[in-house]
């Protein structure tokens, strides 16, 4: 898979540790340095705004999806290559999806985590074969991931699926590993089969 831009999904708020300001600095240094454009929610605040900011000071391409209703929340970022301002959240998660050949989940809040589970959805129901990575900054994604390995135990998740995501502390290795990573989910089985429905 040839990727040449990554949808990042991430908080609109600095989270308490300064490890995580760093890890969006770093992150979005990486994506430019490497010729990667962004693609992300549009927000100049957080680690949103931080992620941005990174990539165009090295030159990068940011193409930002805002909702109408959050511009004065989110604080739009005004410097973007792209500002697509649109009607609903629906809108909003489906261009970034569009945009994108790969994506990344940094720290964040209940929106990031909804991002992240649609597109983890839309992966195991073979609606997109992009490959999806979490950005462990200091093992914040570590509960997630034992999550995902109960449902596996407790028999809702397939063993070949319980880890559909590449992860990694370290953006510039999480990025190694992402671009050669295959399509995360593969449906080779109804996903519901007749006992399930």
């Amino acid at each position: 898979m040839n990727i040449r831009s990554i949808c990042v999904f991430c908080g609109s708020r600095m989270g308490a540790r300064p490890e995580y300001l760093e890890a969006a600095r770093a992150l979005g240094t990486e994506l430019g340095r490497r010729g990667l454009s962004l693609v992300y929610g549009g927000a100049g605040v957080g680690l949103m705004g931080a992620v941005a900011d990174a990539v165009l000071a090295e030159g990068g391409q940011v193409v930002g999806v805002l909702p109408h209703l959050l511009q004065s929340r989110e604080i739009a970022h005004k410097n973007l290559t792209e500002l697509h301002l649109v009607d609903s959240m629906h809108t909003r998660k489906a261009m970034m999806a569009e945009r994108a050949d790969a994506f990344i989940a940094m720290p964040g809040g209940v929106g990031t985590f909804e991002e992240l589970f649609e597109i983890t959805t839309w992966a195991q129901l073979g609606l997109h074969h992009k490959p999806i990575g979490l950005l462990n900054v200091a093992d914040f994604y570590g509960p997630l991931l034992a999550l995902m390995r109960r449902a596996v135990e407790e028999g809702f998740i397939p063993e070949a699926r319980a880890q559909p995501f590449v992860h990694d502390a370290s953006p510039s290795a999480l990025l190694e590993s992402l671009l050669k990573a295959e399509q995360p989910l593969t449906p080779a089985t109804p996903v519901l089969g007749p006992e399930q429905s």
